[in-house]
C-alpha cells in the first residue's frame, strides 16, 4: 500500500482551499519507514483522500502537496507537465526586449514546493529548498534541460531553509558550462551577475518593474538608496537623471561589482557615491549630520525567514523606516520593502505607519509594490507574497 498520512479530525481545512502545506501539528498518523521526500497520499480522519504531497520529516512543514487528483500519478510526466507549464507561462518575458534573465520556476505558486529556477542570459540557476523536490532532484534537472533548451546550469541550494529539512548545503556546477559571473541586461541596463557567490540565486530579479519605477521617479533629485547591493536601484536612479545618488550596502565585494556595472552601462560617477556601512548607523550617522533626500530607497535582506522572527523584525523594519521619514525632505518619497516571510503586507504597513506617527510624518500610499509577473502567486497560497512594498509621499 502506498504510504500514506492520517490527518486530525478537522485539520483537512487548509487542503480542501488547496493550501499546499500539512504541518506537523495537524498529523494523526504516519505509516511506517518513509524516506524523506517520498510521495505520500493524505488523508483525512475517516481515510478519505485529500491529497498527494511530499513527506519531510525534519521540517514542521511535514508534506508540501503536489496533487489533490486522486487518480494523478507523481511521476515523470507529471514533472514534465508542471515545468512546461512554469516555462511557457514566462513566454512574454523570455527572449523579450525589456530583459534576458526571468524567474523560470517559483515554487509552490507553480505547482512545484521548493523548487526555484531562475535564467540569467543563456544560463540557468536552480534551487532544490524541500525534501520533496530533493528526492526528484536528478530527474527535474533531465526535465530542465529538455523543456528549457538551456545546457548550462549552476546549482545554488546554499540557502537556510534547506536546514529545516535536514539537507545538506550543496552548490556547484550541475550541467554544461556556466560562468561564475555573467552579463544580462533590463530595460536597457547591463549588470553583471555572481552566480556563485551572489545573493539569492545572483540578482534581485523580483525587482524589476520596482527598479523601472524608481527610474521613472529620478530626474534631478537626491536619492538614497540603502542595501543597494550590487546596485540595481541605484544605476536605474543615474539612468533616469538623479542629481545624485548615495548607495549604502554592507559588503564590500558587492559595492565593487557595483561599480563595475556603472562602468558597464558609461554612467557618470560624478554623481554617484559608494558607502560601504551598516545601513542602521549609517542612516543615523546621516540624521545626525541633518542630511536630506528627496527620495529613500530601503530594500533590506530578509529580516524574518518565519512567523516566529515577525516580532524582532518588526522592530529592525520600524527602526530602519522611522531614520528614513526623518531624512526625507518636504514632499520627499520613500520606496520601502519587506521579503520576508513572516511579515505579511498587512503587518508591514502596519510597522511603517507606527514609524510615521513616531516620526511625526504624515504620508500617503501612493502604490502596493510587489514582486514582478514572473514570480506568480497561487491565489491560495498568499505566502508566496514574500515582497511587499510602499511607495509613499510624505506632506
Amino acid at each position: 500500500m502506498t504510504a500514506y498520512v492520517r490527518l486530525k479530525p478537522g485539520r483537512e481545512k487548509s487542503l480542501l482551499r488547496h493550501h499546499p502545506w500539512v504541518f506537523s501539528g495537524a498529523i494523526q498518523e504516519i505509516s511506517s519507514d518513509i524516506a524523506s521526500g517520498e510521495t505520500v497520499r493524505v488523508l483525512d480522519a475517516n481515510g478519505q483522500f485529500l491529497a498527494w504531497g511530499a513527506y519531510s520529516p525534519a521540517s514542521q512543514i511535514n508534506i508540501r502537496v503536489w496533487s489533490w487528483q486522486k487518480e494523478e500519478e507523481i511521476d515523470e510526466s507529471f514533472f514534465l507537465s508542471r515545468i512546461t507549464k512554469a516555462i511557457q507561462s514566462r513566454m512574454d518575458l523570455i527572449g523579450s526586449p525589456a530583459t534576458d534573465s526571468v524567474r523560470l520556476i517559483h515554487a509552490e505558486s507553480d505547482g512545484l514546493p521548493g523548487l526555484i529556477v531562475d535564467q540569467y542570459a543563456g544560463n540557468l540557476v536552480v534551487q532544490f529548498l524541500s525534501a520533496g523536490v530533493e528526492y526528484w532532484r536528478s530527474t527535474i534537472i533531465e526535465l530542465i534541460i529538455q523543456s528549457s533548451g538551456i545546457q548550462n546550469i549552476y546549482e545554488r541550494s546554499d540557502a537556510d531553509v534547506r536546514q529545516l529539512e535536514n539537507l545538506p548545503i550543496r552548490q556547484g556546477i550541475v550541467h554544461g558550462s556556466p560562468p561564475s559571473e555573467v552579463l544580462i541586461h533590463e530595460h536597457g541596463i547591463k549588470y553583471q551577475v555572481d552566480l556563485e557567490s551572489g545573493h539569492k540565486t545572483g540578482f534581485y530579479l523580483d525587482q524589476r518593474a520596482n527598479r523601472k519605477l524608481l527610474r521613472s521617479l529620478s530626474k534631478d533629485r537626491d536619492i538614497l538608496d540603502c542595501f543597494c547591493y550590487t546596485g540595481g536601484f541605484s544605476l536605474n536612479a543615474l539612468a533616469g537623471g538623479a542629481a545624485s545618488v548615495l548607495a549604502v550596502d554592507s559588503s564590500p565585494e558587492a559595492l565593487r561589482l557595483a561599480e563595475r556595472n556603472r562602468l558597464l552601462n558609461e554612467l557618470p560617477d560624478k554623481n554617484i557615491d559608494w558607502m560601504q556601512g551598516d545601513v542602521f548607523q549609517v542612516l543615523r550617522k546621516l540624521r545626525d549630520q541633518a542630511r536630506s533626500f528627496d527620495l529613500i530607497v530601503l530594500d533590506p535582506p530578509k529580516f524574518a525567514p518565519t512567523s516566529a522572527q515577525a516580532q524582532r523584525a518588526a522592530r529592525g523594519y520600524k527602526d530602519i523606516n522611522l531614520l528614513a521619514f526623518k531624512l526625507l525632505r518636504p514632499g520627499g518619497s520613500l520606496m520601502t520593502f519587506s521579503c520576508s516571510g513572516g511579515v505579511d503586507t498587512q503587518l508591514f504597513q502596519k510597522i511603517v505607519a507606527g514609524a510615521s506617527l513616531d516620526a511625526d510624518i504624515d504620508a500617503q500610499i501612493y502604490a502596493h509594490l510587489f514582486q514582478d509577473s514572473d514570480h506568480p502567486v497561487s491565489l491560495n497560497f498568499p505566502e508566496g507574497t514574500y515582497l511587499k512594498g510602499l511607495f509613499l509621499k510624505i506632506g
